[in-house]
């Protein structure tokens, strides 16, 4: 990547926040979302092994994954997203997460996820994309290893399709092939296999998979799917370079209006990463304007706190700062657009969560953490005292530390509240950390790159 002289005095004057740090505190946060047995190399002392009884609607093993947020249901939409986002940014700094000591903890967190997807895939035109119940779910405040409630299994197939779902499934699958290809080549072999079947069955069969699993429409609604469809279809050119994908993803881009310039990025509009791979792979100008527009206007027009943080949703607030922080800071590594600025940007907005206003919004970063998250598991006591809705109204801070999660966040005139309760304050789930911890290694990449 090149870097202009005034990126590299910018980065001169060094960081006042350890992006190290918090980078490995960010897969800890993964570790304490696993589900299904745990290796014997788990870090989280407060966790074992749970839901070994998930299975599918012909008894198909389906243990393993993650849990979304402070509950117990796996999503495999939005766990395909954040998997292929911390794929992107382990395949774009690798060296970051080598510098920083947490490459295996890295390759380790997406194949916890990638394994559980080759489940989910239970054949060619099936895939599992839910697991639990959501009223019975919520009804309980616990620990994972103490749930005893149903978890029904949801899914998607010929008659039931949903090509937004099996399509991100395909970005996780092929990302993780070309991170895995260098390292484990049956493995890469495997999954690029089930990517592409599953792009078969996205592209040929064609619905929202909240019209299939209708629960998921509540908590995580697919608007379209044409971006999946393009963003499935730019991935597997990514891997493969067969020539047919690019053609496909060029011509869904143009079929499903994609042009235009998207105010967000997140796992139900993915218009500006299908925006930004595309210029990086074609180098044409169209591409490259179209994503040079949105970081401008996302830096220089999008609404702000007081304090600087870039506030498109109250929901996820730092979620969607750091996903577009992301997206802007590898926009400029890779195009060479307005480099300085977008780095400026990224450093700014990750700077904020790790406490730039005396707030530190990542739990375990700091001395002024979120003491409280919204999560069942951490806020139960060590065993063996019991834990339930007693704990969830608790004043004090969680027994647990949860650490490396990054809380939803401040509304827009920076008012943040530490009460666990307050889930649009201190909610945490896979994909807020997916763009924070991605920005993370850019961040690191870039200072690495700076003491050559």
């Amino acid at each position: 990547m090149f870097y202009s002289l005034w990126v590299l005095l910018f980065i001169t004057f060094g960081s006042a926040y350890d992006y190290r740090h918090a980078l490995k505190l960010s897969l800890l946060f993964y570790e304490a979302q696993r589900s299904g047995p745990l290796p014997a190399s788990n870090r989280i002392t407060w966790r074992s092994d749970s839901a070994l009884d998930d299975h599918g609607l012909n008894n198909e093993d389906l243990t393993g994954g993650y849990y979304d947020a402070s509950d117990y249901v796996k999503f495999s939409f939005t766990m395909a997203f954040t998997t292929t986002i911390l794929t992107w940014g382990m395949l774009s700094f690798r060296h970051a997460y080598n510098e920083a000591g947490q490459y295996q903890h890295g390759l380790d967190a997406i194949k916890w996820a990638t394994d559980y997807f080759i489940k989910c895939h239970a054949s060619k035109y099936e895939f599992y994309g839910q697991i639990g119940d959501f009223s019975l779910d919520h009804a309980f405040w616990g620990r994972p290893e103490e749930m005893n409630m149903t978890r029904p299994a949801y899914k998607i197939d010929i008659e039931h399709p949903g090509s937004d779902l099996a399509g991100e499934a395909v970005a996780a699958l092929a990302a993780a092939s070309l991170l895995f290809e260098n390292f484990n080549q049956s493995y890469s072999d495997e999954l690029l296999r089930h990517a592409t079947e599953l792009y078969d069955f996205a592209t040929m069969y064609r619905g929202l998979y909240h019209d299939s699993i209708p629960g998921a429409k509540v908590y995580y609604e697919s608007t379209g799917y044409g971006d999946e469809l393009t963003w499935a279809a730019i991935w597997l050119y990514k891997k493969t370079k067969d020539v047919k994908y690019i053609e496909q993803a060029e011509t869904f881009y143009t079929k499903f209006r994609i042009k235009d310039r998207p105010n967000e990025f997140f796992y139900n509009k993915k218009v500006a990463g299908i925006q930004l791979l595309l210029a990086e792979l074609t180098l044409r100008p169209e591409y490259i304007s179209t994503i040079k527009n949105f970081c401008d206007y996302t830096i220089k027009e999008q609404i702000r706190t007081p304090k600087g943080l870039i506030f498109i949703d109250k929901s996820g607030t730092l979620s969607h700062a750091a996903n577009v922080a992301f997206i802007c800071l590898h926009a400029g590594l890779t195009l060479n657009i307005s480099q300085a600025a977008y780095v400026s940007f990224a450093k700014e907005q990750i700077n904020y969560m790790l406490g730039s206003t005396g707030q530190s919004f990542v739990v375990g970063y700091g001395q002024n953490y979120p003491k409280q998250p919204h999560h069942s598991a951490s806020s139960c006591p060590n065993l063996p005292e019991p834990c339930g809705w007693k704990q969830f109204t608790w004043k004090g801070p969680n027994p647990q530390i949860l650490y490396g999660a990054l809380v939803s966040g401040p509304d827009q005139n920076d008012h943040y509240e530490d009460v666990r309760e307050e889930f649009l304050y201190n909610e945490v789930t896979l994909d807020y950390n997916a763009g924070f911890q991605s920005t993370l290694a850019g961040l690191i990449y870039i200072e690495n790159e700076n003491k050559l």
